[in-house]
């Protein structure tokens, strides 16, 4: 029996008012909000704090045999990017990562394809969705990642079945290197995914013997939102069955919203509960589930409702600024040079994984390692202490100023860093912080990924 090991959903913290939209362009935006990565975050970056959070909550000692990475807005083309997650993470050399990407279905695309696969695979998928200013598709994105780790157990959530269905037309597409997606007339569309639904549904009901009465929970998700209002009230389920799709608190997050929905529904699921997810892009796809008993002592590191809570707001302009459609004065200095390949690649698990050495004689951590360490101490999971912080507003940054701390980590160690996700207003002397993957800067092309650190949320458990 193959399912669910383990989930995670990662929002970002910033929040945009779509009400802030409309008086600063003069058209768009509408009610709610939508979740904004920030001016340090990318699909990459968002996908290894998924990934944390779901391999965090692993009952037992699992862990992966492969990383499969989708996403519409890659980091980079030509390379793969599942690398750096998997770097991240600290996986073992033998276990792949592969990218999925290019379009919105490829992500649950890649979660089926592991439910019916062998091996322990973490499937991560995460997005970044953004518009012309003033747009439908600017208002109604959001950003963020999810994964879900797939297995034979303990599971918390078996694969009962699925089915999917496939037809070839033009309902949004993006050519490579333009910055918004393009969407025909929502009419057309509407009309081939209820039917393509449908008829998933019908058959994925059909293999593993249910009726629409039996399935306790239904999730619908699709970047086409007038298809998936109406196919949800042709499935025959209870209306109290289906899902909440979440895209009025923090936005539809493209590739990474079934997984963040199923994340959620999880989250609060009881044994036996059966769970349906379907998912409308470019095609159909209806994947069933059942939880499990060991769902009641399965503990998400931090759920999406208590990431929901947390958010803060981010002004329009600065949003526009982090998007790269508002170009701002930088600070007058010069920006950084790009990443040496070579010197990454020989501290690869402090550059990427935030792992120091023992010290020999007092054994504490060396933050950075020195030479002749003992034994690696990974300190990614390690919270600290605010000993002292500057401000910086001369140093180039993306998003000046910089806040810059030194950190007493719990157990030892001490190690100065930059700050992200609080204001400078907010930072204090004795605050906690935990440590953050991030893109620090972007030279020729290259990203430079390290780590920062961030306030703790007061919803994560002690």
């Amino acid at each position: 029996m193959r399912g669910i090991v383990s989930a995670g959903a990662y929002l970002p913290r910033g929040r945009l008012d779509r009400s802030s939209i409309a008086p600063f362009v003069g058209s768009g935006g509408g009610k709610g909000t939508r979740s904004v990565a920030s001016y340090d975050e990318d699909t990459t970056t968002m996908g290894v704090e998924a990934s944390r959070l779901a391999l965090r909550s692993v009952p037992g000692d699992a862990r992966p045999d492969a990383l499969w990475f989708a996403t519409v807005s890659p980091a980079y083309l030509d390379k793969t990017n599942a690398t750096a997650v998997h770097a991240a993470l600290r996986l073992d050399h033998d276990v792949p990562a592969i990218d999925f990407g290019g379009a919105v279905r490829s992500a649950v695309g890649a979660l089926g394809t592991a439910l019916i696969g062998s091996g322990t695979t973490l499937i991560v998928s995460s997005d970044v969705r953004t518009g012309l200013p003033g747009s439908g598709d600017e208002a109604a994105g959001g950003d963020g990642a999810a994964a879900v780790l797939v297995g034979e157990g303990p599971l918390i959530a078996e694969h009962l079945g699925g089915a999917s269905a496939t037809e070839e037309f033009l309902d949004r597409w993006r050519t490579p290197g333009d910055v918004r997606s393009k969407q025909w007339e929502e009419r057309f569309g509407e009309t081939k995914y209820v039917a393509l639904g449908e008829r998933a549904w019908r058959e994925a009901l059909k293999n593993v013997e249910l009726s629409a009465e039996q399935v306790d929970t239904v999730i619908v998700t699709s970047p086409h939102a007038r298809a998936a209002r109406s196919l949800s009230a042709r499935l025959g389920a209870a209306k109290d069955a289906l899902a909440d799709d979440l895209t009025a608190t923090f936005g539809n997050t493209g590739a990474a919203h079934p997984a963040v929905l199923l994340t959620r529904v999880l989250e609060s699921a009881r044994p036996g509960q059966v769970i349906a997810l379907v998912v409308l892009a470019d095609g159909a796809d209806v994947l069933l589930f059942r939880a499990t008993e060991a769902i009641t002592s399965w503990h998400p590191a931090r759920s999406v409702d208590a990431q929901v809570a947390a958010g803060a707001d981010v002004p329009y302009g600065k949003f526009l600024a982090w998007r790269g459609m508002l170009p701002v004065e930088p600070p007058r200095r010069p920006e950084p040079q790009r990443v040496s390949a070579a010197a990454a690649g020989r501290r690869e698990d402090w550059k990427f994984a935030f792992v120091g050495r023992r010290d020999p004689e007092s054994g504490e951590p060396q933050l950075p390692p020195l030479p002749g360490g003992a034994e690696p101490v990974p300190m990614a999971d390690v919270k600290g202490t605010i000993v002292t912080f500057t401000v910086d507003r001369i140093a180039y940054s993306p998003s000046p100023p910089i806040v810059f701390a030194v950190v007493d980590f719990d157990g030892g160690g001490r190690f100065p860093i930059e700050l992200t996700d609080v204001g400078e207003a907010d930072v204090a002397i004795g605050g906690r912080v935990e440590m953050t993957f991030r893109r620090l800067f972007t030279s020729d092309g290259i990203h430079n990924y390290f780590w920062k650190a961030r306030p703790v949320p007061t919803e994560a458990p002690a």
